[in-house]
């Protein structure tokens, strides 16, 4: 389903720098939002020292958002590793309007996000889970 939203030329731009974790992106997340029902942009941007729970503190408790965090862990054989994980936060406690707009809308979010082969879609804080929810899903890829 197509919602005519479109993804900001920043976050593109964002996005290719944070890959490469290159000058002012040497990030380790990006949180994005809908802005004005029209246009997807970046709300928040974590720096290098936050953690996967600051991420989680910068969802929204009752609003959808989108997020991509470079997320570092162990693999099951103790490698040092990450994986770029792109987070579909839609909360069973946000309105319905809202809800369907960032359902329809992600696919474009994650066509600009070329190269990111993790999504996660989370409806409340256990599905965000670092170690019950995300980690076993992201290992998968490791």
């Amino acid at each position: 389903m197509s919602t005519g939203v479109v993804v900001s030329e920043d976050v593109s731009f964002a996005f290719n720098e944070f890959k490469l974790q290159r000058g002012d992106y040497k990030l380790r997340y990006f949180v994005f939002m809908i802005k004005d029902k029209k246009t997807i942009v970046i709300e928040k941007q974590g720096e290098r020292t936050k953690t996967y729970e600051d991420f989680c503190e910068d969802l929204p408790e009752n609003d959808c958002r989108y997020g991509l965090i470079d997320l570092e862990f162990e693999t099951d054989d103790g490698r040092p590793t990450s994986k770029l994980v792109f987070i579909s936060w839609n909360p069973d406690t946000a309105s319905v309007r809202p809800k369907m707009l960032y359902s329809g809308s992600k696919e474009a979010l994650k066509s600009a996000l070329a190269g990111v082969g993790i999504h996660i879609n989370a409806t409340d804080h256990s599905e965000l889970d670092l170690e019950t929810a995300v980690l076993p899903v992201v290992k998968k890829f490791a």
